[in-house]
Parts: structure tokens; C-alpha cells; sequence
């Protein structure tokens, strides 16, 4: 795996619950790279990005995703795994019970951060990041749909995660701010790190175009840029 890559996929089978799903899936994701990934439901976009990230297991093929080999990766290496990829979903995932600063807090403190003052540092730093450095008093409820997201956005990042995995991202929002979404994204990809997103969404694909993967009758077929128009695709 050279240096720079960040997802390195060869010949790698897909398996959820003992179905095959995809298979000979060979593909490769550089640091720094926006890449989008499509398919209707149930053709294994999520069954792929949860072996990314080691929620199914990898039993045939290869697959090596920021530097840990996913074939003999053992359950205590997951959690280190796990803190080098932010995992963005549709559904914000929020505990709803407490501010934006401590869902921050709970997740900084299961990832093993101790020291207070850093642990605020970085909260800090990545509210700011998404553009809500004034919001971390509030409830999730208190906040739009956009603002929700960006806090998860945020909690993806606090880690400093060399990839970010999105599930539909933007499935829950109106179009203006899923454009603010998609231009927070492409900033983070932009700052050195790998975002593979998961989308439905073909009119955002056309304002923002870039690398594509296309789930189909169980493989992974890539193109450059995005696969023709979105009807031929949906």
C-alpha cells in the first residue's frame, strides 16, 4: 500500500449475514480524494463501507484501509481502526439528551482523551471548523436539520481522522443546505484527508463532480466522472 493511499481494495468479497453482496471488488482511495458512491438500495453500499470499518469481516480478498489490514485485523486493533476514520450518517446520530459540547465530550472521553483542556481545545477547534462555534451550549433539538449534521461532521473530525466514511449525508436536508454540506466536505477532503460518501443524490453530484463508484449486480464499477446522466443511473 503506498503512502498516500488510504483505502487499498484487491479482489475482496463482501458477505453480509454469509450472502455475498459484491465480489472482486478492486479499488483504491488516495488521501485527499472525494470519491461518491452510488447503487440502488440494496445493491451494498453500506455492507461495503461497514467492512471499512471492520463491522463485517473480511474473509476473501484483500483489503488495507488507513493502514491496518482488514484480513487479519484483530477485535482489540478495531477500536484504533476506528479512530482514524469519522463516520458521518443520515440520521445524525445525536444523543439528544445532552448539548453539542458533550455529545463531543462522550465521544472524546471513549476514544481514550483524558486531559480536560485538550479534550475543550478540540471541541473547540472543531465546531469551528463546520462553522458553528457559537452553537456548542445548545440541544440538538434547538438546532436545524443542516446544523445537526454539521455537529456530526464535527464529531467525525475530532479525532483527526485520515478518512471520512458518509453515509447519505445529505439524505435529510433541503438542497440549499445540502450544498453547505457538500462544500464542507469537499473542504475537509481538501485538507489531506480520504472521503468516500454514499449518495442517492444526482442533482449535488452534477454541482460537485468527481470520481464515482457504482454498486451493480455485485461488483464495484468506478469512473471518473460519474456515470452519464442521473436517469440512466437511478
Amino acid at each position: 500500500m503506498a503512502l498516500d493511499t488510504i483505502i487499498e481494495l484487491n479482489n475482496l468479497s463482501v458477505y453480509q449475514r454469509n450472502i455475498l453482496v459484491l465480489s472482486e471488488v478492486t479499488l483504491s482511495i488516495g488521501k485527499g480524494e472525494f470519491v461518491y458512491l452510488i447503487g440502488k438500495t440494496g445493491t451494498g453500499k453500506s455492507s461495503l463501507l461497514k467492512t471499512l470499518y471492520a463491522d463485517l469481516p473480511v474473509n476473501e480478498g484483500e483489503a488495507e484501509v488507513v493502514g491496518y489490514n482488514l484480513r487479519n485485523i484483530k477485535q482489540k486493533e478495531v477500536p484504533y481502526l476506528r479512530r482514524k476514520i469519522g463516520i458521518v450518517f443520515q440520521d445524525f446520530q445525536l444523543l439528544s439528551d445532552r448539548s453539542v459540547n458533550d455529545n463531543l465530550v462522550f465521544v472524546l472521553k471513549a476514544t481514550g482523551w483524558k486531559d480536560k483542556e485538550a479534550a475543550d481545545e478540540r471541541i473547540k477547534d472543531v465546531l469551528e471548523k463546520v462553522g458553528l462555534k457559537t452553537k456548542g451550549f445548545k440541544m440538538p433539538h434547538q438546532l436545524s436539520g443542516g446544523e445537526q449534521q454539521r455537529v456530526a461532521i464535527a464529531r467525525a473530525l475530532l479525532n483527526d481522522p485520515e478518512l471520512i466514511l458518509a453515509d447519505e449525508p445529505t439524505g435529510n436536508l433541503d438542497p440549499e443546505t445540502s450544498e453547505g454540506i457538500m462544500t464542507l466536505l469537499f473542504e475537509i477532503s481538501h485538507s489531506g484527508r480520504a472521503v468516500l460518501m454514499a449518495t442517492h443524490n444526482y442533482a449535488l453530484m452534477e454541482k460537485f463532480p468527481t470520481r464515482t463508484l457504482k454498486c451493480e449486480a455485485g461488483k464495484v464499477l468506478t469512473s471518473e466522472n460519474g456515470f452519464g446522466q442521473p436517469g440512466s443511473i437511478a
